[in-house]
């Protein structure tokens, strides 16, 4: 919208016609300060205060799911410092809801300070999740995984939280079952086959279906149980898909859905004796594979070096980040062309769902090297190690800006979770992102030319050549 996201009056029919909508507070004009066009509230604060403090809130959920994440691992493996950590983010998420009461704050630069403080949290907690991650399952490796490739009895597990699927793996192991029941990966599950404490267990096979949004196909022919252990599922409102597997879907935690089982207390026995009484899968016979495993850790230390001279040699030009959430439409296979673009002397890093675009093609490595020219970091939690990567070869180089590192960052995004990793980025100082497909509609013109201005931000066009013509052809 405006101007950097399409022309304003075609963005205004795409987005809401209202300035902005308050009513949190009894001052609130009738109908909510903003429902009959006002620019201003009640109290004050402006469409544009009422919009970065919507930014704000948008980051913090998507901080509290990391956060969420960082917690149940810190009660089992963490130390005072990471709880002190643990507790730094907290004040971070109190104080900016504070932020966000009637009349407390209406001072721009404020609010981005604000934002950057939500984006330096949301470093510190993907930083900590990651060491807790490698603290508790090991440091991944690189491995292939079969796709699509499933017999016997068999557990599907979609989602983020790999803490929940070693216990499934334990219990299951406990009652002498691992040579009964499978467990199988979907989606940001997939990540969970590069650490070495996971791999240990016989019984976690391969990877089956891609994103998140497929899981209405992929359940639905899955002969045995499936297991959603975080955010993105499919609703019966959504899809009337879901009576085919609702009675053989299971949700753990904050997720549910009306039909469902609940994992309650990590009792898995229920989920465990379901299992067993159904038939085996059957359906699922590809020949697929794909890479996974290439966490920021295991990268430095295998390669580090190798890339640094490579650099120097000339051998390896640029290095692209194309990474975010996969959701439902053609405007995402942007993202496939982009990577499929990608010059062989050029290497692609990717996180999250929205590596399912292309993950599928055998990129090889950099000519005259061993280095894999794509690089799979892992879940969206893992985003934090391409900034790792990119500082390494920056201070390595005697590079004191990393923005003046040939990278190129192209990012998909889809919900809040997206968001933290945006504001992380971007209280880092990293600029000349584009994001995409679409234009966030909560960002209005004064904020999109604060980040033009300050952070050089774009939204892709759909013309891969259009935006990275340049990077393409080096």
């Amino acid at each position: 919208m405006f101007g950097l996201f399409g022309k304003k009056e075609e963005s205004k029919n795409q987005a809401c016609d209202l300035p902005f909508l308050c009513w949190q507070c009894e001052m609130s004009a009738p109908g909510g300060c903003g429902a009959h066009g006002e620019s201003k509230g009640v109290c004050g604060k402006t469409a544009t205060k009422a919009r970065l403090q919507d930014l704000m809130t948008y980051g913090l959920r998507g901080l509290s799911a990391y956060r969420e994440h960082a917690r149940e691992l810190i009660e089992k493996f963490g130390d005072e410092a990471e709880w002190k950590t643990l507790m730094d983010i907290d004040d971070v998420t109190a104080e900016t809801l504070y932020f966000t009461l009637t009349n407390v704050n209406f001072n721009f630069d404020e609010h981005i300070a604000q934002l950057m403080k939500v984006g330096n949290a949301g470093v510190k907690v993907m930083d900590l999740l990651a060491d807790l991650h490698t603290k508790a399952l090991g440091i991944p490796t690189p491995v292939e995984v079969t796709q699509n490739k499933a017999e016997g009895k068999g557990i599907l597990v979609s989602g983020h939280n790999l803490d929940m699927l070693e216990k499934l793996l334990q219990r299951i192991e406990e009652r002498g079952l691992s040579d009964k029941i499978n467990v199988y990966t979907h989606s940001e599950m997939l990540p969970a086959h590069g650490y070495p404490h996971l791999r240990k267990y016989k019984n976690l096979k391969g990877n089956i279906g891609k994103a998140w949004f497929d899981q209405t196909d992929i359940f639905s022919k899955w002969n045995g149980t499936c297991v959603v252990n975080t955010n993105c599922i499919v609703p019966p409102e959504k899809s009337g898909k879901v009576k085919n597997y609702i009675d053989r879907l299971y949700t753990y935690k904050i997720v549910g859905i009306e039909g469902a089982k609940k994992i309650e207390n990590d009792n898995f026995d229920p989920l465990i004796d379901h299992t067993l009484e159904l038939p085996d899968i059957t359906g699922f016979d590809s020949d697929e594979k794909i890479a996974t495993g290439h966490h920021y850790k295991t990268v430095l230390e295998a390669y580090g070096a190798k890339v640094l001279d490579a650099i120097k040699e000339g051998k390896l030009k640029r290095v692209w980040v194309i990474a975010g959430c996969d959701a439902p439409g053609r405007k995402r296979d942007y993202f496939r062309e982009l990577a499929l673009a990608v010059p062989k002397d050029h290497i692609i890093i990717t996180s999250s769902c929205g590596k399912f675009r292309f993950n599928d093609v055998d990129f090889g490595t950099v000519p005259g090297t061993d280095i894999p020219r794509y690089i799979d970091l892992g879940q969206c939690n893992d985003s934090n190690g391409a900034v790792h990567i990119a500082l390494a070869v920056a201070n390595a180089l005697g590079i004191e800006d990393i923005n003046e590192l040939p990278v190129s960052i192209a990012l998909m995004w889809m919900e809040q979770k997206a968001i933290i990793i945006l504001l992380a980025l971007l209280s880092l100082g990293i600029k000349d992102i584009y994001i995409g497909p679409n234009a966030p509609q909560f960002a209005n013109e004064d904020i999109v030319n604060f980040l033009v201005q300050n952070f050089n931000l774009g939204v892709i066009s759909g013309d891969i050549h259009k935006d990275f013509g340049k990077e393409l052809a080096s």
